[in-house]
């Protein structure tokens, strides 16, 4: 089999370095101030989401930093340097992608009387949400269809 990385490797590294950023930035940022998150967008105000959706979100946030971007990290680095951890690391980050953002649009939708989100967020969370959603099971898929071809 050909060992050469083609567009879907690097599609798939690209997008898992963007979404690494994204989370680092939106995410861990929060644990230390969240208000400051707040301020640039980057969580919602308890005004949208009342104290209990902040202890959710600040729930979510310290799972990502613990869990969810050092699989991604580690799935990077040892897709890279063509590891079997690698592609397991990966496969399981692709795994929370879409986890984590079905949770989010479901809580939206049944939550929409005591979720009052800023009108524009109603637009862009599905279209971002359904995005991470689409990178999570192609990554699976691409990642299983793949694989003898990523290691060594």
């Amino acid at each position: 089999m050909s060992k050469k990385r083609g567009f879907g490797f690097w599609a798939l590294i690209l997008t898992s370095i963007l979404l690494s950023l994204f989370l680092l930035v939106g995410q861990t940022f929060s644990l230390f101030n969240y208000e400051a998150a707040v301020a640039f967008g980057l969580q919602e105000s308890v005004e949208e989401v009342t104290q209990v959706g902040i202890a959710f979100a600040k729930g979510f946030a310290f799972a990502d930093t613990i869990a969810y971007i050092p699989l991604l990290l580690l799935g990077i680095i040892g897709l890279l340097k063509r590891t079997k951890w690698g592609i397991y690391a990966l496969f399981a980050s692709c795994a929370i992608s879409v986890y984590w953002p079905l949770v989010h649009l479901y809580a939206i939708h049944v939550g929409k009387s005591v979720i009052i989100l800023h009108p524009e967020k109603y637009v862009s969370f599905p279209i971002t949400l359904s995005i991470i959603i689409l990178y999570g099971l192609w990554g699976m898929w691409y990642l299983y269809k793949n694989q003898i071809e990523f290691i060594k």
